[in-house]
């Protein structure tokens, strides 16, 4: 938690001393050295005199920063998904930190699953009853997705009762999207290819639009998200025919 706190703080200032940090987390400063360290070897940050400064440019957050924010919603989120699916299903997990919740609550499920991540496959390599077919194709670098067309013909030769999606962004008006072009082209091809699809997304994807259109919300079946989600689209959603679960 306090790593999400740091690191949200940073986002709003170039620079940010160790005692404002300190301040704000309500710990010694010496503590807050040693959460910055771990921040730093993870790639999240750069140390500077006394201070620290954010490394996260761009719009795509990484991996590493997200799978450490919002950790008790996404673990929710991942159970209540979980729940949905039967034992014997053919499942794709997307990749990305709340599909990645639900992947760890599958683990004595009988599933065969096609995972759209590395992070996904290693959650589910002690899995004795999962059967695991991996897609092939390139991997993303620190979010170690698998793209392109290699991991896209998967979904010409395989069919699927349920796929579960993140995303980047996810809305009524423009439904699902994606930061990477790759991953969204995957993400649409897996949706195509599954008789059901279930988007699992905290509620702060709401309302943002991300550069890769994966697909509409007519193409979505059930959302699973937390109680903060804006009521207006959670309204809209379900006037659209999709089923919300707010958890």
């Amino acid at each position: 938690m306090r790593h999400e706190v740091i690191l949200q703080r940073l986002r709003q200032g170039e620079r940010v001393a160790v005692g404002t940090l300190a301040e704000i987390v309500g710990c010694s400063e010496m503590t807050v050295r040693r959460d910055l360290d771990v921040l730093e070897r993870e790639g999240l940050l750069r140390r500077v005199r006394g201070a620290a400064v954010s490394t996260l440019t761009g719009e795509e957050t990484p991996f590493a920063a997200r799978a450490k924010q919002r950790l008790e919603v996404k673990r929710r989120i991942g159970a209540a998904v979980a729940g949905l699916l039967d034992d014997g299903e053919t499942v794709v997990l997307d990749g990305g930190s709340t599909v990645l919740e639900v992947a760890r609550r599958l683990v004595d499920r009988r599933l065969t699953v096609l995972p759209l991540s590395l992070h996904v496959a290693d959650a589910l390599r002690t899995a004795n009853q999962v059967r695991m077919v991996l897609p092939g194709g390139d991997v993303r670098p620190g979010e170690l997705a698998f793209v392109g067309p290699l991991t896209e013909h998967a979904f010409d030769v395989m069919r699927f009762d349920t796929a579960v999606l993140g995303a980047c962004g996810f809305s009524a008006r423009t439904g699902l999207s994606a930061h990477d072009l790759g991953e969204g082209a995957v993400k649409s091809a897996a949706v195509d290819a599954s008789a059901r699809v279930v988007v699992a997304i905290d509620s702060t994807k709401f309302g943002r639009t991300a550069f890769s259109r994966v697909g509409p919300v007519e193409r979505v079946d059930v959302v699973v998200t937390d109680e903060a989600a804006p009521e207006e689209e959670v309204a809209r959603l379900r006037d659209a025919g999709v089923e919300v679960r707010l958890v």
